[in-house]
């Protein structure tokens, strides 16, 4: 389970603002068994080349930058998130290949007037994704 009620607004503003391309970042927070609490997102440019409706990339650098952040904020690295601009909060294939394990892969699918849904997802050990329930406390807005 993951909470992501304390950046769900940043989550929604990043996706709106990037809009019809793919927005990305990296999730921070605390783990306690199961349950997973995003406390911090840290917003990074998609890299991709090209057509960045379809696809989202983040730079080597931009992981090296997240992990200090993780460990000057006393927080973990817990995940990725990005949207699907016009798709459903569904991953992709090549979302799958370039996924890793224990991280939270949340996905954010929106159109130009609404964010249709927000969906969580980690890698089975047969590296397929499985969802990952997030627990909901406030309605989705923007």
């Amino acid at each position: 389970m993951i909470n992501i009620d304390k950046v769900k607004k940043e989550l929604i503003q990043d996706a709106m603002r990037t809009f019809p391309d793919e927005c990305c970042g990296f999730l921070f927070g605390n783990e306690k068994g199961e349950e997973k609490e995003i406390i911090e997102i840290l917003v990074v440019d998609n890299a991709k080349e090209g057509d960045k409706r379809r696809r989202f990339e983040i730079t080597a650098k931009d992981y090296i930058k997240a992990e200090r952040y993780a460990e000057d904020k006393d927080l973990a690295l817990l995940g990725i998130y990005h949207s699907h601009p016009n798709h459903p909060s569904v991953p992709s294939e090549h979302d799958r290949i370039s996924a890793q394990p224990f991280f939270s892969y949340l996905i954010i699918s929106l159109t130009e007037e609404k964010i249709n849904s927000i969906q969580s997802w980690l890698l089975n050990e047969d590296f397929q994704f499985e969802e990952e329930k997030i627990l909901e406390h406030k309605p989705i807005t923007h």
